[in-house]
């Protein structure tokens, strides 16, 4: 289980003092105080890191692990951090080019000793480093290293609804999030006022109604068969989800079906 800690960004700074390498890696990865400003100013005077995300796109002076990428969301005056284990963030301000993060709070999930001091040195960088934004991209400087990073707009743009197969990943039930069970595939593709569902174990197809942010479901019809208990379970769940009205998000390559205390998480095929 996560829980929440403080730490110290004077103890992150130690420790990162002495792991930095000159190595390089191209592998993907709030309202101010007085006398702050509450974004970095390009060229124009009017950018802002404010109700933005970014990747990383380069990393010099420490070598991104492989799979793994800096993922830095700035909303309502806070800035959140993922770079592959742990999610940390705070309050941010930034005074003059400098980013600043007075407290830093992290999750404390356990993971592998590299991707933990991949942490550390991520957490570091994100207070006191120099801050630059030029259009959508966005550099942090310090302690040796450069991050360089794009807005998630367009290192990863949002899939199109229509046409895309979307394969479930995730069920969710109340404040619960669980896999899907080993074996078992649902995908939904979506056309003009029609969805075709490959539910688990029966296909068929239903009307479907897309507005801005919810998709309204007509009655699903579908095959008969019968099958394993892990793809009914599987089916039952993507049944439940798909009843009339829902609402609908999508971010990058992921799908989030809500309806009620139910729903479903869905991803685009590559």
């Amino acid at each position: 289980m996560r829980r929440p800690s403080i730490i110290t960004l004077a103890l992150l700074a130690g420790i990162l003092a002495g792991g930095c390498s000159a190595d390089t890696s191209a592998d993907p990865g709030g309202s101010g105080a007085p006398g702050t400003s509450a974004a970095p100013r390009g060229s124009s005077g009017t950018e802002t890191v404010e109700g933005r995300t970014f990747l990383s796109t380069e990393v010099e002076g420490q070598t991104l692990l492989a799979g793994t990428r800096i993922r830095l969301s700035f909303q309502g005056g806070t800035v959140g951090a993922d770079a592959g284990c742990n999610s940390m963030g705070g309050s941010y301000q930034i005074q003059g080019d400098r980013l600043v993060v007075p407290q830093m709070i992290t999750t404390e999930m356990g993971c592998a000793l590299d991707r933990a001091a991949q942490d550390q040195w991520v957490a570091a960088i994100l207070s006191g480093s120099a801050i630059a934004l030029d259009g959508d991209a966005l550099t942090l400087t310090g302690n040796g290293i450069r991050v360089t990073l794009l807005d998630r707009t367009v290192a990863d743009p949002d899939r199109p609804l229509l046409g895309t197969p979307w394969t479930v990943d995730g069920i969710i039930q109340g404040d619960a999030a669980s896999s899907v069970p080993l074996g078992a595939t649902a995908v939904l593709t979506f056309s003009s006022g029609r969805v075709d569902v490959q539910a688990g174990c029966n296909a068929g197809s239903a009307e479907a109604v897309i507005s801005n942010a919810t998709i309204t479901f007509g009655v699903l019809g579908l095959t008969k068969k019968i099958c394993g208990s892990d793809v009914m379970e599987l089916e039952q769940s993507v049944l439940l989800a798909l009843n009339g009205v829902i609402g609908y998000r999508i971010e990058a390559d992921a799908l989030t079906l809500t309806n009620g205390a139910v729903g479903l998480t869905l991803r685009a095929a590559p």
